[in-house]
């Protein structure tokens, strides 16, 4: 499967205030592997947890393998965790025919808030709501991968 994604910077207090709207999810992850070719994370997201492979970036786009996997397990491969683990909250938003994951980080990272927005192909037009700061589809400073060090 291949994923298509922008990620955005959410900036400014009152930006941060209008997307904590909804239903908001507690996510906890950490990496198995952060190779520069691949990595394999482990998710609990609300009381499911997931384990997933991500390709080598190549622009916007990837490989990504996800899988749902036993919420015990993947306690047992917390000890397997390279780097720190993330903790975030996720909540997602529908603006103009897309889906919005906006994601606020907690402890080393509090205060990071990023939007990421998945797509069809690379060249499809997304339109961008209010909220949007600085595109870091780029950046590796913003791959969460990254951020687990």
């Amino acid at each position: 499967m291949i994923e298509i994604e922008r990620k955005f910077l959410v900036e400014g207090e009152e930006n941060i205030a209008r997307i904590r709207s909804g239903s908001p999810v507690r996510i906890t992850q950490w990496y198995l592997n952060r190779d520069k070719h691949r990595v394999v994370r482990v998710r609990i997201k609300g009381e499911k947890a997931y384990l997933t492979i991500k390709g080598k970036n190549n622009g916007i786009k990837r490989a990504e393998f996800e899988y749902e996997i036993p919420y015990d397990d993947a306690l047992a491969m917390l000890p397997l965790a390279e780097g720190t683990v993330i903790e975030k909250t996720r909540w997602i938003l529908n603006y103009a025919c897309h889906r919005w994951e906006i994601d606020e980080f907690h402890g080393a990272h509090a205060g990071l808030v990023l939007a990421e927005v998945e797509m069809q192909s690379e060249d499809e037009e997304v339109e961008l709501p209010p909220f949007i700061g600085k595109e870091v589809s780029d950046d590796p400073a913003y791959f969460n991968s990254n951020l687990a060090i």
